[in-house]
């Protein structure tokens, strides 16, 4: 089963904002920084969902078990339903993209075991100032 770590981060509230995605797919790792542009914390969480999920479908991985140390996110994926009517087309779309697995799985974690998608996260949060605007860069 593939492990999929996702956080989202922004400097600012709205702010800066960045994706990081740590995949775990049999020993082999694969780490995504993606810059976001201006948003919310929690639409950058949504996003780099979003994104995960798209890697996943594209590179054919059908059987995912997805790591968030957001619990907004845990829950509304789990609930499909998200209270805050604003975050209502980001869950719809990430549900939308899970409909196309196998089998997927979303589980909360403390940030302290989510590390590593923290720290591309970050990274991406600087390449939004940085000269690189690349919208997908893999590392």
């Amino acid at each position: 089963m593939i492990e999929v770590y996702t956080d989202g981060a922004s400097a600012g509230n709205p702010g800066p904002s960045g994706a990081g995605i740590f995949i775990k797919n049999n020993g082999e790792v694969e780490r995504y920084s993606i810059p976001l542009g201006m948003m919310e914390n929690h639409e950058a969480e949504y996003h780099a969902l979003i994104k995960a999920l798209e890697i996943c479908i594209e590179k054919k991985y059908r059987t995912v078990s997805f790591r968030t140390d957001s619990q907004l996110i845990n829950r509304a994926v789990e609930k499909e339903f998200v209270k805050n009517k604003r975050y209502s087309p980001l869950l719809d779309k990430a549900l939308e993209l899970t409909r196309q697995l196998d089998l997927f799985f979303i589980k909360w974690i403390p940030s302290s075991e989510n590390k590593s998608a923290d720290d591309l996260a970050r990274r991406a949060i600087r390449m939004n100032e940085g000269k690189n605007h690349e919208k997908n860069n893999h590392i």
